[in-house]
């Protein structure tokens, strides 16, 4: 006859999975976030302020220090993969024009899979360049989340102000 382990147990299991599963679709984006800055900047994040915003972006979530250094040390490392930023253009649904930035380790493996996405969902690849004079760079905003701080609300505001 098979023991239950209990309601209590089931609780702090499923709990843990659902942290772990977080950790598992989080962990590598950061890590990898980390890499292409300390690629491109260096190792030392007092000299490099990409890296330094990576490495505090993955201790807000809780990432290892370890995890951290060992990112580090894969992109300074001899044995580092070369990372390049590739950007699509493309055309959606009902004309909707959609600019992609991308950081790849495959570029051809990237294509396809954007390629992919495009063709799936109604929309196509244009050459490089047809539409980028269509978009322009103005900022990144970057906010601390408080407690009383509605996500939703603040990003119909930032919508509403253009």
């Amino acid at each position: 006859m098979e023991q239950l382990m209990g309601r209590a147990f089931e609780y702090r299991k499923a709990a843990k999975m659902k942290r772990w599963g977080n950790m598992s679709r989080v962990f590598p984006k950061l890590a990898k976030a980390i890499e292409i800055a300390a690629k491109a900047g260096g190792g030392d994040p007092e000299m490099n302020s990409a890296l330094r915003t990576a490495i505090l972006n993955a201790k807000a979530e809780n990432m290892p220090k370890t995890n951290i250094e060992s990112a580090i040390k894969r992109a300074t490392g001899k044995d580092a993969a070369n990372y390049s930023d590739v950007n699509f253009e493309g055309k959606g649904p009902h004309g909707v024009l959609v600019f992609v930035e991308t950081a790849t380790d495959n570029n051809t493996r990237t294509v396809a899979n954007v390629k992919m996405h495009f063709n799936k969902n109604g929309g196509q690849v244009v050459p490089t360049g047809s539409l980028e004079f269509f978009f322009d760079r103005k900022a990144i905003f970057e906010f601390n989340k408080t407690e009383d701080m509605d996500i939703e609300e603040l990003e119909l505001e930032l919508i509403d102000a253009g």
